[in-house]
């Protein structure tokens, strides 16, 4: 049986930063927002890198910035 490789708890996060307003969008791109725990300009949110987050941010780019480290 193969050994369960050991990862970091950072490997698997990615973090999100608000950078434009969702006002005059569309609602699925509010609704995509809120999903992702934003709302307000400049914030962040630290979350699990999973393709459905991946498949949100992607979906908003010019709304949302992917911090590095």
């Amino acid at each position: 049986m193969a050994a369960k490789k050991k990862t970091d708890a950072k490997a698997g996060t990615v973090t999100v930063k608000q950078i434009a307003s969702a006002i005059g969008r569309q609602r699925d791109q509010h609704q995509t927002l809120k999903g992702l725990g934003l709302g307000k300009l400049n914030r962040t949110r630290t979350l699990e890198d999973t393709p459905a987050v991946r498949g949100m941010i992607n979906k908003i780019p010019h709304l949302v910035q992917v911090v590095e480290g």
